[in-house]
């Protein structure tokens, strides 16, 4: 019996108990640290690579333009640049607001309302981009005047687009309404695009 205890004994000795222990931990401590050194080489390439495709300064500069429009009066037009693309904002008369909201909606190319194109409590205040819908010219009737078409809002020079008052298409080969980009008031008379 005394031998089979000794046999016993020596076993986890010869099976390399404590000793295969050991292996296998310093094992896994390799195999660990060379995947994480790894993993920091692989981040060290990829991240100037990501961050190289983030934008620079000077175009997170342009990405809001600020107005002051309290020099602004009804009837008056103001143009300004967001991300270097031209911006109208237009005071609308009570006869321009009267104008856009006489018209059936349903008989436009690009059904909207004067009130879906502007913000409530602002419904005299028109925001949209001076960009024409159909190859991109600058439409003329922001500034004082110039030709607004036969709907008395913007016309396009290039290819004859009308707009209405409320910046949609009235006639011309323009597809949609002049884009209203995304904006808020901050105060009554300061507008933030973008």
């Amino acid at each position: 019996m005394a031998s089979t205890t000794g046999n016993a004994e020596t076993t986890p000795g010869v099976s390399g108990g404590v000793e295969g222990d050991d292996g296998v931990r310093r094992r896994d401590f390799i195999n660990i640290a060379a995947v994480s050194a790894a993993g920091v080489g692989g981040l060290a390439v990829v991240y100037p690579l990501v961050s190289q495709m983030a934008p620079s300064a000077d175009v997170l500069a342009e990405s809001t333009t600020e107005l002051d429009i309290s020099s602004l009066e009804a009837g008056q037009s103001v143009k300004a640049v967001f991300r270097k693309q031209p911006v109208f904002v237009r005071h609308l008369t009570q006869a321009e607001i009267e104008q856009a909201n006489a018209v059936n909606v349903s008989s436009l190319r690009d059904p909207q309302t004067l009130e879906e194109r502007t913000q409530a409590g602002h419904g005299n205040i028109l925001v949209v981009m001076g960009v024409c819908t159909h190859l991109g010219c600058v439409p003329l009737g922001a500034q004082e005047g110039e030709n607004k078409g036969e709907f008395g809002g913007y016309f396009c020079p290039c290819h004859g687009s009308h707009y209405d008052t409320a910046a949609r298409i009235r006639k011309g080969p323009a597809p949609s309404n002049l884009a209203v980009p995304e904006y808020q008031f901050t105060s009554d008379t300061t507008i933030v695009i973008g």
